[in-house]
């Protein structure tokens, strides 16, 4: 096997120092941008000469990618599986376990993945390790299974580099949430993902309770005449899915407990989802089969589950339970208590452990059995 990059603790590899910037003479503004920015003078700025030359070394741009896929095959998609990264005790990827994760995903009827998502983890990784997960997994299933890199990030910089590296290693989709903690207005948002959209298609991720920031409606349709414009996964509820979908805008339920809902009385097309990491068969059946009240019912106290502490700590235990990947946390993730731990064997009891990923019996495990790891 490859030797894996590693970084140090809390650092993301890749454009963070000055050398790191395209040069100023290949790039220009999207037209989004310049819409959304149509008083301001944009300036690249000047750098040094080394800024400027180290850029004939930067990966293929973003017109050289491996895979062309257009956005009405991402559009029709109804399952996608923001997938687990797991790891080894050291803290390096698990391919091993990786690859059966996503094995198993396309055996029981998921049409895409998430690499490096909030459930995956990206937020965790350096970008080197992040775009090697992505090339690795389009090299590996990416005929089998649609593969959708998070290249989001709140640096246009930084999603705008991502995102070129990201389709020149094969991905099909990428997937961008809108810039945290460093909020912007609703034109730097229009400009943000006006910026990476024409790279290829593209999912917009609306998660206020983790960016802080609800994209609004207004952006949404600003963009969503580009030919680039998958649709947008959102977390915000049945009334927002039922206004994009009124005007024709796909939409992904974010919500594991609303997405039964959402695909069959607001529209959406499916779920990208958590719980299909455990059980993927049945969420296939939830988001192919028609309205299924007694399934979607059988499956909420699994879905409640999975979200009691913030995703993954709950999928990151419960798959460590079920034997399928080695109970190691990257920090700052910890495992639930083991009251919680209880619990998830009671929930796969009840629901049907053929129901679930990987063959071993599911057990609760001890707070030593877990590893945490600072250093990776």
């Amino acid at each position: 096997m490859a030797a894996q990059p590693t970084a140090n603790p809390g650092v993301r590899l890749g454009w963070k120092g000055p050398g790191a910037l395209a040069s100023p003479s290949r790039m220009t503004l999207s037209r989004f941008a310049a819409a959304a920015l149509p008083s301001h003078r944009v300036s690249r700025g000047k750098f040094a000469v080394a800024a400027v030359t180290i850029d004939d070394y930067l990966p293929m741009r973003s017109t050289e990618v491996k895979n062309r896929t257009s956005a009405d095959e991402i559009k029709s998609l109804r399952l996608i599986t923001a997938v687990k990264t797991p790891y080894l005790p050291d803290g390096r990827f698990d391919l091993e376990a990786y690859d059966s994760l996503i094995n198993t995903q396309i055996n029981d009827g998921a049409e895409g993945v998430i690499v490096g998502g909030t459930t995956g983890e990206g937020h965790l990784m350096s970008w080197d390790e992040h775009i090697m997960l992505i090339g690795h997994t389009v090299n590996c299933f990416g005929s089998n299974i649609k593969v959708i890199g998070n290249t989001g990030s709140n640096s246009t910089r930084e999603a705008v580099h991502a995102t070129e590296q990201g389709f020149a290693v094969g991905m099909h989709a990428a997937l961008h949430v809108n810039p945290y903690y460093g909020k912007t207005s609703t034109a730097g948002l229009i400009a943000h993902f006006g910026e990476v959209l024409p790279m290829g298609p593209t999912i917009i991720y609306n998660v206020p309770g983790r960016t802080g920031q609800d994209i609004p409606p207004s952006v949404i349709e600003a963009l969503s005449g580009d030919s680039n414009m998958a649709g947008v996964k959102e977390c915000v509820g049945h009334e927002r899915v039922k206004c994009y979908t009124d005007k024709g805008i796909t939409i992904w339920s974010g919500n594991d407990d609303e997405c039964h809902d959402s695909r069959w009385k607001h529209g959406a097309t499916g779920v990208i989802s958590v719980a299909s990491n455990l059980v993927p068969g049945l969420m296939h059946n939830l988001m192919f089969e028609g309205e299924n009240a007694a399934l979607n019912e059988k499956l909420l106290p699994l879905m409640k589950w999975l979200f009691c502490e913030p995703n993954p700590i709950g999928l990151n235990t419960a798959l460590a339970q079920l034997g399928v990947v080695r109970p190691v946390f990257r920090l700052p993730y910890a495992p639930l208590p083991v009251e919680r731990r209880i619990e998830f064997v009671r929930i796969v009891e009840g629901i049907g452990r053929e129901n679930f990923v990987g063959q071993k019996e599911v057990r609760v495990l001890d707070d030593d059995d877990f590893v945490l790891i600072s250093r990776y």
